[in-house]
């Protein structure tokens, strides 16, 4: 199982040159992956393509773009571009966002989220490749191709965890990317539900957990349920949540000592995922140790 890293505002917020720092110190300790996330902060893509090149060798993704905002000609343009300022080294992680931001933030419908994501990847895919498109759509319309020297489509990874979206995942996608999903319900449902939908194909399954390393391990815990009760009521985290018996997010938290948390990730190993995307949370001193030890199970 590959082990990547989460940057960006999953971590708290940070100046963009501690952010290249910090997929510096990534890179060199062996993790598979630098991943950003994209919420009310930095721009995920944007980020990549600044603090990628100071990064040369690792693999560099997002995590996730939401799509509703972004016509799909905007984002394989922007795609493109970021794959040819990073060296091909991009893939592209996309997601339906949390659909309360996206309808008071932008007041963009939200209804039908896997349809609209369906529709959405059989425009970008093509544009991605270099083809043109003439779609004339049920949610879109896109007339046009991108021809960028040197860019290679990127894979594509959704956000995907009710059944709905892990079936589009499956078919038009290279898999999944999910966010505080507990080892049961990756095992019993997020893998097999891609898996089936993927047929002969072997999807990518990125879990993605916020992780610590301490010897105070409840007040750690206490402190990321305050920080992350919002998310915890998010519907589409919620589902998860309640999927995996969880009371919210502290319960799928990986916290502990070195020993403990060789343990957890022994876990999600077992779970058939084939990568884990951790983010170190805390206070500068609890995520560098973090960090630090995550590099000697990445490398």
């Amino acid at each position: 199982m590959r082990i990547g890293m989460a940057f960006g505002d999953v971590r708290g917020p940070a100046p963009l040159p501690e952010i290249t720092r910090q997929i510096q110190e990534a890179a060199a300790g062996g993790a598979g992956t630098a991943w950003v996330t994209h919420g009310v902060g930095w721009d995920a893509l944007t980020t990549l393509a600044v603090a990628g090149p100071a990064a040369p060798g690792i693999e560099l993704g997002t995590a996730v773009v939401p799509f509703p905002q972004r016509h799909p000609l905007v984002l394989a343009k922007q795609a493109l571009t970021v794959q040819a300022a990073v060296g091909n080294r991009l893939t592209l992680g996309i997601g339906a966002g949390i659909a309360r931001m996206v309808s008071t933030m932008y007041g963009l419908p939200t209804d039908r989220p896997a349809r609209r994501m369906r529709e959405y990847l059989e425009v970008l895919q093509p544009l991605l490749r270099g083809e043109a498109v003439d779609h004339h759509g049920e949610t879109y319309t896109a007339v046009g191709s991108i021809d960028l020297p040197g860019a290679e489509a990127p894979s594509v990874l959704l956000a995907a965890l009710g059944p709905a979206m892990l079936k589009v995942a499956g078919e038009l996608a290279d898999g999944t990317i999910t966010w505080m999903t507990g080892p049961h319900t990756l095992a019993d449902h997020v893998v097999p539900s891609i898996t089936r939908a993927s047929g002969d194909r072997s999807p990518r399954i990125v879990a993605g957990l916020a992780v610590c390393l301490t010897s105070d391990e409840d007040a750690v815990r206490a402190r990321f349920a305050d920080q992350f009760a919002l998310a915890g009521q998010v519907p589409e985290y919620r589902a998860m949540l309640d999927r995996e018996g969880a009371a919210g997010p502290a319960d799928v938290l990986i916290v502990g000592d070195e020993s403990s948390i060789t343990k957890q990730l022994d876990r999600f190993h077992d779970t058939g995922a084939t990568d884990l995307m951790l983010a170190p949370i805390g206070t500068p001193e609890e995520q560098a140790r973090t960090t630090a030890y995550l590099s000697t199970v990445a490398g």
